[in-house]
């Protein structure tokens, strides 16, 4: 069984993320999806919250073939406890590709796991952190957003 890992901190979980999960859906058998807690890092969400977010998400989009969990180890660590092959990253430009590869190199030093990159879609110029700064200045970040993870910003916000 080929099993793909594809973590971030999906604080929170774009369009750009789902395009990502779906394409990597498309070419393994499973996708864990990971939610990532970087104790240095301030969530803007509740993580819990956001995980059922991206379940309904996944539910309403018909793909059977991912799992959400959410952790607070290294990656790789936790990718290999759930026998993934391989790590998922998405890319949206060339710098993100100059920061992935380092920490791609880092990782299979680490455990051996390579890393394969899929990119964003054509919302991939939009970030987790600009939807963020969008919400800040009060914006309809709708169109960026899967209908659960929007929900859930639109009640926060209430």
């Amino acid at each position: 069984m080929k099993v793909g890992f594809y973590s971030g901190s999906f604080d929170p979980f774009t369009n750009g993320h789902l395009h990502i999960v779906k394409a990597s859906c498309q070419i393994f058998d499973k996708v864990i999806v990971g939610i990532g807690i970087n104790s240095n890092k301030s969530k803007n969400y509740n993580i819990e919250q956001m995980k059922l977010a991206i379940e309904e998400t996944l539910t309403n989009e018909n793909i059977t073939n991912a799992e959400v969990i959410a952790y607070q180890e290294l990656t790789v660590e936790i990718a290999e406890k759930y026998h993934a092959n391989f790590l998922i990253r998405g890319l949206r430009n060339d710098t993100d590709y100059a920061f992935e590869e380092n920490l791609a190199q880092i990782n299979e030093e680490i455990s051996g796991l390579d890393t394969i990159y899929f990119r964003s879609g054509v919302l991939g110029f939009i970030s987790s952190s600009m939807v963020m700064e969008l919400i800040h200045y009060g914006k309809d970040v709708s169109r960026y957003l899967p209908e659960p993870v929007f929900k859930l910003i639109s009640w926060n916000r209430v």
